[in-house]
């Protein structure tokens, strides 16, 4: 790498001790790029095997890559820890200016260890760390209020980033999240918990390092290239004007779209909340991620009276994706706006991720019909579809866990079905809430299989829409390898931290091209290898942890509701499953 980029030094923090250090990684960084490579790399280094992931043991490691600051959509900061959601490989993307106040602080990655006896935050200011006194804002359960007293008592505005936690993480809500800049999140297998366990309320990270590039002219010349391309490209322009919220009408007409816990495919309310909606009757303003020239974080503006000023109005800016709008639109039966848009508030209160919350508020509505939970255990609340305002009281109850089954909700969906029943509905991938695709057998195999049991591990319902556009019938085998395939080039992109909403842009060319820049000169065999490694590596923390592909099944509500490729076959998947499985041994 460029010299003296400072890429390669890795700042450990011990909160047991209250110290810090900073190691040199060239060994890391020349080998791995950054991001996730880099940060799977320091998990198997600092995590103990069969570590508790609520303990002081667990480590929680921060790492962006070679391309941010440097390049538009390198954005992203890595998260890597053990998961108290899945007891397994944690992982976590988040942007808005994350990447950037960690690489302008002078830093590739961040590891935190140990576990502090009192609550704190962590400010991190260039080369000095700073270990404040959190105790007047521990209890603070809204996230939004947590950011603006960090904001009020710290330097380095316009620069900084600050992540914090809400209620969820400090009850240690193990799908809890942690949110940056308000509207980006480390969301998915329980970071927050993670910061919880350690007694910490945030960190905060600000510097102003400069950035080498190896030749002006030439990084000049890519810049643009990449810039233009992603202010022209008919597919970074959807992400602009409608946001992923643009996917509800497709999905639902494509019988994909899961529905009151996927008893259903199509929901007869999906116009009521679908991004053309959003757009026009509730878009307020639209974001970036820093560096980002696409905007597509869409925030909708809620205008609403004052419960006893009927003259006056507040307006809530609240932020929607399609993910959320699936969780806790379409599976909850909630086809009204402003009533998704209250839910939505309160999860970004708390710090919770939307995901899993909906899924797992969705079974235990199934569950209460099935009668295999009573009113005694919901505390009298009875879960319907649609009800929204029952569904803000159910979270609450998630969070405060005043009750057995409460507990067992806070530890999500898989947990709760151990205990209760309801296995064959509980919608659960590895330990992992189902994202909002049901598009054919990719799109599940896909995430069951992936790495960190997420939708965007390889984007399996995107290969089942490209075969059902085209008629095909991939064979198992043919499957298998199309996941794993784009699961190995993902690593790549994840480890130089770019968006995976611009890998159409990144392609394996341009990320040559734009690596010479930052002093990496790699060939097309060289980035291979890189993604295969890496993939490697994820499976044998993985497997370290207990995971194996024998156990994996799929809840039997898959293969009963027709997807969009019609009703998935449960002898293809295992088929898909061995041959994943021979593909990782190989």
């Amino acid at each position: 790498m460029k010299q003296p980029d400072p890429l390669s030094r890795v700042l450990y923090i011990d909160l047991t001790s209250k110290r810090f250090w900073v190691r040199q990684r060239d060994d890391l960084f020349s080998r791995y790029l950054g991001g996730s490579g880099v940060a799977t790399q320091l998990l198997l280094e600092e995590c103990p095997p069969g570590c508790d992931p609520l303990g002081a043991d667990n480590p929680i490691i921060l790492a962006v890559g070679p391309l941010t600051g440097l390049y538009p959509l390198a954005s992203k900061t890595i998260a890597m820890f053990k998961s108290p959601h899945t007891h397994n490989l944690g992982e976590s993307h988040c942007g808005g200016r994350s990447a950037i106040s960690i690489r302008l602080a002078g830093y590739g990655a961040i590891v935190i260890k140990g576990a502090s006896r009192l609550p704190l935050y962590i400010a991190i200011h260039g080369n000095e760390v700073y270990f404040r006194n959190a105790a007047s804002i521990w209890g603070l359960e809204n996230s939004f209020t947590v950011g603006r007293v960090l904001r009020d008592n710290e330097p380095g505005s316009g620069l900084r980033s600050i992540m914090r936690i809400g209620a969820a993480g400090e009850k240690l809500v193990t799908y809890s999240s942690v949110v940056t800049e308000s509207y980006r999140h480390f969301g998915r297998l329980g970071l927050g918990a993670v910061f919880g366990s350690k007694k910490i309320k945030g960190i905060v990270i600000s510097g102003k390092h400069s950035l080498p590039v190896s030749d002006i002219k030439a990084y000049r010349q890519s810049y643009d290239e990449i810039y233009q391309t992603a202010v022209t490209s008919p597919l970074m322009k959807k992400y602009h004007d409608l946001g992923t919220a643009e996917n509800v009408l497709p999905l639902n007409s494509l019988n994909g779209f899961p529905t009151m816990n996927l008893t259903s495919t199509q929901f007869k309310e999906a116009a009521n909340i679908s991004g053309e909606a959003f757009a026009e009757r509730y878009l307020g303003r639209r974001l970036a991620c820093s560096h980002c020239p696409v905007g597509c974080i869409h925030i909708a503006a809620l205008r609403e009276p004052y419960a006893d000023e009927a003259y006056f109005y507040k307006t809530d800016m609240i932020c929607y994706d399609y993910e959320p709008i699936y969780s806790l639109g379409s599976m909850l039966g909630i086809g009204d706006a402003t009533a998704f848009l209250k839910l939505m508030e309160q999860i970004e209160i708390f710090c919770i991720d939307a995901m899993s919350t909906g899924v797992v508020l969705a079974w235990a509505t199934e569950a209460q019909q099935h009668k295999l939970i009573s009113t005694e255990h919901t505390l009298g609340l009875e879960l319907k579809w649609g009800d929204a305002g029952t569904y803000m009281k159910a979270l609450r109850l998630i969070i405060n866990q005043p009750n057995q089954f409460y507990q067992a909700l806070a530890k999500g969906v898989e947990y709760a079905s151990s205990i209760y029943g309801g296995r064959e509905f509980a919608l659960s991938f590895g330990g992992n809430e189902m994202p909002g695709y049901h598009t054919g057998a990719a799109a599940h195999v896909g995430v069951v299989a992936g790495t960190r049991h997420s939708h965007l591990d390889n984007a399996g319902y995107s290969l089942d829409q490209k075969a059902l556009s085209k008629g095909q019938n991939l064979t198992p085998q043919e499957m298998a390898e199309s996941l794993v395939a784009e699961e190995r080039w993902r690593q790549v992109l994840s480890s130089l931290v770019v968006c995976f909403f611009a890998r159409g842009i990144y392609t394996p060319e341009k990320v040559i091209s734009t690596l010479k820049s930052a002093g990496f000169f790699l060939s097309l065999h060289h980035l291979d290898a890189i993604g295969r490694e890496i993939y490697q590596a994820k499976y044998r923390f993985k497997m370290q942890e207990g995971f194996s592909l024998d156990n994996l099944k799929l809840p039997s509500r898959i293969y009963e509701t027709p997807s969009s490729s019609g009703k998935i076959d449960p002898d293809y998947v295992r088929a898909c499953l061995t041959h994943i499985k021979k593909i990782i041994q190989e």
